[in-house]
């Protein structure tokens, strides 16, 4: 009988992700780390580099396995795959966490951050460090924060003031805090694939949409977008997730070594991620395709007191703290 119920908990316990500690015992432990992109994006990169750096310096105590462009799990379980053990870490966009919490709102409040300098030091505070925490219930923790780019407005009008969105329909992610920026605009928000954005946008389905710099020139949404307004109007970023019972059953020296590869590989991600978006920038500058709008002092402090109706509308979900907290280190970048 006593063999019969140490065959079960073994068994359960590979089956779970708590097998951290007996899969070093008879290997190293394996990552399988999953993401939706091609392996030469910003997200594809990071994740080889990782496990680079892990068999380099982990070698015989820590594998990763890297499963680029949904090979392994799509957008629509990643998640769950995730908290089942099935994967062990995960990048996904910030959008994806609102079943889990509603603090990451903070990142979609349009004209809340001034810039990128902004976000990285709200990230890299208190607050900021807090949020990747606030889903440890539902069994997800955050490691860190993996940029895309600031969003730009492009459109088939030029959007000066904010009253020149009225009436435009904007594709978006499925986002309360985006369907809410389109409407405090009196346009109309679409939600709608990222695949299938190029051709809305062609075909008029949508007049309109909200995408860094490097998302519009690598889908081409320039040549179907003759005005982009250089905004940078929210911050479109990646969360690198684990499940808490996986990453704290790593035994602490090993993870101490993983938490120092993950600080490297984001400085290289973020690097990226900035510099791709800067070179498509002016690569659509250059070509032409699109006029390029760069509102000015008045023009900004316009549209974002236009959108603070939109702050206060999410105020209590996100929280009135972290609300502050985003808000001084905009008051610190202006001095």
């Amino acid at each position: 009988m006593l063999k019969k119920l140490f065959a079960v908990a073994a068994c359960a316990m590979t089956i779970t992700s708590t097998s951290a500690f007996s899969a070093q015992q008879n290997g190293p432990i394996v990552i399988k780390f999953a993401h939706v992109v091609a392996d030469d994006t910003p997200k594809g990169q990071g994740a080889l580099l990782f496990k680079k750096l892990v068999e380099e310096r982990l070698e015989g105590k820590v594998a990763v396995e890297v499963y680029a462009n949904s090979s392994l799990v799509g957008d629509a379980d990643e998640m769950q795959a995730l908290k089942d053990g099935k994967v062990q870490m995960l990048a996904p966009s910030l959008a994806k966490f609102g079943a889990y919490t509603k603090q990451l709102q903070i990142y979609d409040l349009p004209f809340l951050f001034d810039d990128l300098d902004a976000v990285n030091r709200f990230q890299k505070r208190a607050k900021g460090r807090q949020l990747l925490r606030s889903m440890e219930d539902k069994g997800i923790i955050g490691l860190a924060y993996w940029h895309n780019g600031m969003k730009q407005l492009s459109a088939n009008k030029a959007l000066h003031m904010p009253a020149d969105a009225a009436g435009l329909k904007f594709r978006i992610q499925p986002s309360d805090v985006l369907s809410a920026q389109f409407n405090q605009l009196s346009a109309s928000p679409e939600i709608m694939p990222f695949s299938e954005v190029f051709k809305g946008l062609q075909t008029g389905a949508v007049q309109g949409a909200e995408n860094p710099w490097s998302n519009i020139y690598s889908k081409k949404l320039n040549t179907v977008q003759p005005y982009i307004t250089e905004t940078n109007h929210g911050v479109l970023d990646y969360m690198l997730v684990s499940n808490p019972t996986f990453w704290y059953g790593i035994p602490h020296a090993t993870r101490v070594v993983l938490e120092g590869i993950i600080d490297e590989v984001t400085y290289s991600v973020n690097r990226h991620a900035e510099e791709a978006n800067l070179a498509d920038r002016n690569r659509i500058e250059s070509s032409g395709s699109s006029q390029i709008i760069v509102l000015d002092d008045q023009q900004r402090q316009a549209w974002r007191e236009a959108m603070k109706p939109v702050w206060a509308q999410f105020e209590q979900e996100i929280g009135a703290d972290v609300m502050k907290a985003a808000q001084i280190v905009n008051r610190k970048s202006r001095k």
